[in-house]
């Protein structure tokens, strides 16, 4: 019981924090972009624990449980996505605007701004329903089932709403430097706790397979690229990060902000997956992971730090790791519902519908967007099986639909407004065509050459395809955009 105490007076604690940054939210800049007025130390903490969510507490970690170190192929393509981001970072701050499908549309055309804003609703929805199941799993294991996960998941949801709706962008921010340091102390505390329990290095080797301790573990290379690529492509053309960036101060604390995420998400993201693997090695022969037939059970793999926590961790530290979890739920979540509800309120309302709306119009319709958007995201919740098929399929929307585009806005004056909007519209298409062909057990689809696999695993090489030969071939083919168009970018 003492640990349901504990995440209660967490979450009332958040929830506070919200009503009183509510009553200081008067401006649409105050709801969206938190007034654009954020420090790089804060800008850090709200990079970070947007990007360390449940897709890295649940599936990243079932992922090492099952397959070892190789899982973190899916964390380094957010690491050499950084890079790249870093350089990005300034010119995006300076172009000042509030949304991804804002400059989609400065660079291209309206009918890219609204196909970006289709991508990432979809994407994005996908992100938050898989917070709330793993909101709802977490709950299930400190009640003792006293909660079922199902129920859990609606009681995350209804938190998350209210937690958002009241002040939107300035409270996601005022709270995530503190959540960050829960997260990074929890999991920090865990791993030693972890790699003790399983019997120390010798005793873990021992236990797992020998490909948990190879580069590529037993999937091999292509399944380990299908876990980079989307993230890579994610971290592109990550509209939160983007919004963020549009919140800070200036150019040079956006810049700043990066250096400080790229070590916190390598620190965090390493931690989290050797501590699953630390779990795997105390629970690798428990009945209550494996299927009837023997295999590693998916869904249960991917509780395993909360198990850990719940069952084999010290008192303090247990409670430190599910509050860090319930951090890492509840500040991913909120940014998830943040953002798209921000692409209908500016990219479709205030673009289309009421081009003059105030502001007290504006705030009132994304809070309704909030609420609307959280309905359909626990419908979304019932389409998939686990939570990294989710988050792949998630990751490949942004990642082939938005970045490619994205980045040619930025690094390529020959690209084309009709070569942007084909591009989202192919990225987006193959995403859902190749995803669904992969839902409904389609196993593999021959080329000629060879058979692509058709698993959520490399659902990211079609749809990648797609999108980036469809952006040069019809640049290439149209008339280069004039001056007016790419100049802003590159100043």
């Amino acid at each position: 019981m003492i640990y349901v105490w504990a995440i209660a007076i967490y979450l009332l604690f958040l929830v506070g924090v919200s009503v009183s940054k509510s009553r200081k939210v008067k401006t649409q800049d105050d709801f969206m972009v938190a007034g654009r007025g954020v420090t790089a130390m804060f800008l850090v903490g709200t990079l970070v624990c947007t990007w360390i969510g449940s897709g890295s507490l649940f599936g990243g970690a079932g992922r090492a449980f099952r397959q070892g170190f190789s899982a973190l192929w899916m964390s380094a393509g957010a690491w050499l996505g950084l890079a790249i981001v870093y350089y990005l970072a300034p010119r995006v701050r300076k172009i000042a605007q509030y949304t991804v499908p804002d400059i989609l549309e400065t660079r291209y055309n309206a009918a890219s701004r609204v196909l970006g804003t289709i991508a990432i609703v979809i994407a994005y929805l996908t992100i938050a329903g898989y917070q709330f199941i793993g909101g709802g799993r977490l709950l299930e294991i400190v009640t003792e089932g006293a909660i079922s996960a199902d129920t859990g998941k609606i009681v995350v949801c209804v938190l998350v709403v209210l937690y958002t709706v009241l002040a939107g962008m300035s409270s996601i921010v005022a709270l995530d430097v503190f959540n960050g340091i829960l997260i990074t102390l929890g999991v920090i505390i865990a791993a030693p706790l972890a790699l003790k329990g399983a019997g120390g290095w010798e005793g873990l080797t021992n236990t797992l397979p020998e490909t948990h301790f190879t580069v590529f573990g037993a999937p091999g290379v292509a399944a380990a690229l299908g876990l980079f690529l989307p993230t890579f492509f994610l971290l592109l053309g990550e509209s939160s990060i983007y919004q963020k960036f549009m919140s800070a101060t200036d150019g040079k604390a956006a810049r700043r902000a990066v250096i400080g995420m790229i070590v916190g998400v390598i620190v965090i993201e390493t931690v989290l997956d050797a501590t699953a693997i630390f779990g795997a090695g105390q629970y690798w022969t428990d009945a209550a992971f494996r299927t009837a037939d023997g295999a590693l059970n998916r869904a249960t793999t991917e509780t395993i730090l909360l198990q850990l926590a719940f069952e084999k961790l010290p008192l303090m530290a247990g409670i430190l790791l599910l509050i860090g979890g319930s951090a890492i739920v509840f500040s991913t979540a909120n940014t998830f519902l943040m953002v798209p509800s921000t692409n209908l309120t500016r990219d479709i309302y205030q673009r289309f519908i009421r081009p003059d709306a105030s502001d007290k119009a504006i705030i009132r319709f994304q809070r309704v967007s909030i609420l609307v958007l959280a309905g359909v995201t626990l419908l979304v919740t019932t389409q998939f099986e686990n939570i990294l098929d989710m988050a792949l399929y998630a990751y490949t929307m942004v990642g082939a639909a938005v970045t490619p585009a994205l980045l040619a806005a930025f690094l390529w004056r020959r690209v084309t407004a009709m070569g942007g909007m084909i591009s989202i519209a192919s990225g987006m298409l193959g995403t859902i065509v190749f995803a669904g062909l992969a839902r409904f057990g389609l196993e593999s689809l021959p080329l000629g050459f060879m058979d692509l696999p058709l698993d959520y695993d490399y659902i990211i090489y079609p749809a990648g395809f797609l999108s980036f030969a469809s952006l040069i071939i019809v640049s290439l083919l149209t008339p280069p955009s004039p001056k007016e168009k790419w100049q802003p970018f590159w100043e």
